[in-house]
């Protein structure tokens, strides 16, 4: 399946955002890519063109492919709510984007790895589907056999982030999924109603 396996730093530097987490080439060059990224006389975006860029944004940061979104995003439109809330929602509840958040892998792709590769389980049972969408009360672990991994132990002895919607068991290796999460406890700094309105055209 596609996936974008280029230079990180270079879509963090797009978007004005270090959107794959913490980046030191980042920090030197926090500029746009390309020879002419310090001119600041820029071409001004379109609304569609900031709408767009904003949806690009989201697929990056989350890993999702083009016919995914748009599936997300239908889903969203037919669930009760505000649709970029659910959307959002939705991109939170997948697999691998909780492995990352409860700190089993550092980065979304290196918990998509840890999916695929029959790493983690969902309420006792062995899971490889990184987009597989988790419901509230569901338990995601870490299957006993790659406990001692020590890419898994790396990043959960400096895991840093903490997020109220997820509960951890360092003991038993596994964490459940209280509740979706509010827009407010969703860190990523994604305008989702840009993308409403590109899809709403």
């Amino acid at each position: 399946m596609a996936r974008y396996i280029g230079p990180k730093t270079r879509i963090a530097r797009k978007f004005g955002d270090p959107i794959f987490g913490p980046d030191k080439s980042y920090d030197k060059k926090n500029y746009p890519p390309g020879q002419h990224g310090v001119n600041k006389k820029r071409k001004k975006s379109s609304e569609y063109g900031v709408q767009l860029r904003e949806k690009q944004k989201a697929k990056y940061t989350y890993g999702v492919l083009e016919k995914q979104f748009a599936n997300l995003f239908d889903k969203a439109q037919r669930s009760k709510g505000v649709t970029g809330e659910v959307l959002l929602q939705l991109l939170e509840s997948r697999l691998d984007n909780v492995v990352f958040r409860l700190g089993i892998s550092p980065s979304r792709s290196g918990a998509r790895q840890l999916v695929s590769h029959r790493h983690i389980t969902v309420n006792g049972q062995v899971v490889n589907i990184p987009s597989f969408s988790l419901r509230p009360g569901d338990i995601v672990g870490v299957r006993e056999k790659s406990k001692s991994l020590e890419v898994i132990q790396n990043s959960l002895s400096s895991r840093r982030l903490n997020v109220s919607w997820l509960e951890w068991d360092a003991s038993a290796f596994s964490g459940k999924l209280i509740n979706r999460p509010e827009r407010d406890q969703i860190p990523e700094t994604i305008k989702e109603q840009l993308i409403v309105e590109l899809y709403s055209k």
